[in-house]
This record gives C-alpha cells, structure tokens and sequence, in this order.
C-alpha cells in the first residue's frame, strides 16, 4: 500500500509499505478522505505541536473516512474515531475519555494516522455512513465533532449573544452550531476574507476583519453591547484571545479551542480579571459521532461547502503547501 509518512519539518514521503493486518477487534479500513487540519499543519511546519515533537516518521492525518474491507462491517463506508481511549481508567470511567490517560491518538505520537491506503482500527471506533452523506463529510465529522464538543463547553443558552474568533472549518461550524443552540446574535471574526464570506453565509450577522485597523472593541460593543455572553476563540493566536477578551460581557465565558504556536496563551489580564470572565479549554472531543452525523444527515448543517481543496495521495506535498496557504477553507487528500 502506499503511505505518505513524514519524515521532518515540510519533508513528506510517499512510500510502498506492507498492507497492515488486523488484530482482534479491529477491522481492515481503506481510506477514502482525509481532511488536513491546523494540528497536521504544525506537524508538518513545526515537527510537531505543542510539547509532543517528531521522534520519528509518522503517518499524521486524523480527519478521515474510509470502507470496511474486512471485519463485521465489511462493505460499509464508515467515519473513523481517531481517538482511542482505554475506558479503564478514572477519567474515562468519569466520562471524560477525551482526557484519559492512556488515549492513543491517530497521526500523534507513535500512532499512525490516515494518510495511507488502508489501515487496521479498532471496529468499536468505526462508524456507518449514511448514505446522504459523502466520503469527504465523513471525513469532516471528526472537525465537527469537535465543534459540538466546544459548543457544550460554552453552555450556550436560547437567546444568547455569541462570537466567533478565527473563521476556519471549525469557526464556521461554530457559527451555525451556535444558531441552531438557539443564539439570537452571533458575530465573528477573521482576517481572511474567504472566511469572513463564508461565515456570513454558515448565518453570522456580523463580520469583523481585525487586520483592517477598523478597532475590534469598536466593532463588538457596535454588534453586541456590552459584549457576548459566549466567545469561541477557534483561532490558536494570542491577538485573536485578546480580541475574545474584548468581546465577552461582564461575566461572559470563554471557550479557548485554538492550538496557539508557540506552545503559550498571552492576554491582558486586567480586562479579563475586572469583568470576571470564565476561561474554558478545548480537549479533542468527547463520545460525539453520533450526534454529528445526524446534524448533517438531518439537513441541520451543511459542512461539504467547506471542502475547497483536494488531491491524490500522490500530491500529499502540494496538499500540505496548499493548506497551510490558507486560500481555501479546507483540503482533503483523497487515497
């Protein structure tokens, strides 16, 4: 089968590998989709992302969708969970699998991710497709799936007034999850101007570009008051957490979902101190697959217009140089 491994910063491979073998309880998936996200972008472009670095070459990729070749869903095209819990320690038996210890990760340490032909994964992790949706949905459920968890995370309440800070896949997922939650205003912000069209139509009632020196506290106190009772901060760079500051109300909670590079979050503490804002961290997600897929199989979201971008697994390269331009919204390299 052929493998795109990566071997250092900006060095990707395409190589003959042997086809892997099953063990017990898992199943033979070949890969169909594969979307690149912000973290394989600072595998590719860093060698590794916050404190977890190269040690040595790794299969990344783990948004990503596929068909049963063998195992007891044979036939079926499936969304593959790339998280891996052990669901014997405390945290997991708390409920927080996302946070156990013991978790493997595809595309992250020494575990293999998607970007190969076939790959073996644990059946329970395996989840049948609705026909409606396509290979590449299947792949963008993992992204949602986080987005539903950042959303929990925010408590969103009916009538609530949201902002969105950094307008990628998962902001503009935000953006409509955050409407269908029930938020009677949602603004959002994003200095590229492909996402700042594509969060007005995913149902933002406001757009801010906070490189055009227009004076970002300007624009929420103008769009929401005296600020938003939610902030999704989806952007991983500390300018965009200060703008979050600057847009929550007295009392307002933050959702921090950005991966910031480098490895640290900065703001100004006073503003954030004197309005007595909550702080939450974003984790991956939790047991979730189930709830996106009926978001997208029920017309609720549409996430296929957020696929701009998609390649061979033979132009892994070019889909990495593509993505990390950041000219579309998302790239799938398609095995």
């Amino acid at each position: 089968m052929k493998v795109a491994r990566l071997h250092g910063i900006g060095d990707v491979r395409v190589a003959e590998e042997p086809d892997p073998r099953p063990g017990p309880g898992e199943s033979l998936v070949r890969v169909t989709a594969v979307g690149l996200c912000g973290s394989d972008l600072h595998w590719y472009g860093e060698g590794g992302i916050g404190d977890a670095q190269l040690k040595e070459p790794l299969v990344v990729g783990h948004e990503f969708a596929g068909v049963v070749e063998s195992g007891p869903l044979k036939g079926r095209r499936v969304a593959v969970d790339p998280a891996i819990p052990c669901h014997h320690c405390e945290l997991c038996v708390e409920g927080h699998p996302n946070l156990c210890l013991n978790i493997a990760f595809a595309g992250h340490g020494a575990t293999d991710g998607g970007l190969r032909e076939l790959l073996a994964w644990p059946t329970a992790r395996l989840h049948p497709l609705p026909d409606a949706l396509s290979d590449a949905d299947g792949a963008l459920l993992e992204p949602l799936g986080v987005a539903v968890h950042t959303l929990d995370l925010g408590h969103v309440r009916l009538g609530d007034k949201v902002a969105v800070v950094g307008c990628g896949p998962i902001g503009l997922m935000l953006v409509r999850l955050a409407r269908l939650a029930g938020a009677a205003t949602v603004v959002a912000s994003d200095p590229l101007a492909q996402r700042r069209g594509a969060a007005t139509r995913y149902g933002a009632d406001a757009v801010l570009d906070p490189s055009s020196g227009a004076g970002s506290g300007d624009f929420f106190a103008a769009a929401l008051g005296i600020g938003a009772d939610v902030v999704f901060e989806v952007a991983g760079a500390n300018e965009a957490v200060a703008d979050s500051m600057l847009a929550a109300r007295p009392g307002g909670r933050i959702v921090l979902a950005g991966i910031p590079d480098p490895d640290e979050i900065a703001f100004p503490a006073s503003p954030a101190r004197r309005k007595g804002l909550t702080i939450a961290l974003v984790r991956r997600m939790k047991e979730v697959y189930p709830r996106a897929i009926g978001l997208v199989e029920k017309g609720l979201i549409d996430i296929s217009p957020l696929v701009s971008d998609r390649f061979p697994l033979d132009e892994v390269a070019e889909a990495f140089t593509s993505a990390t331009a950041r000219r579309g919204l998302k790239t799938v390299v398609e095995p």
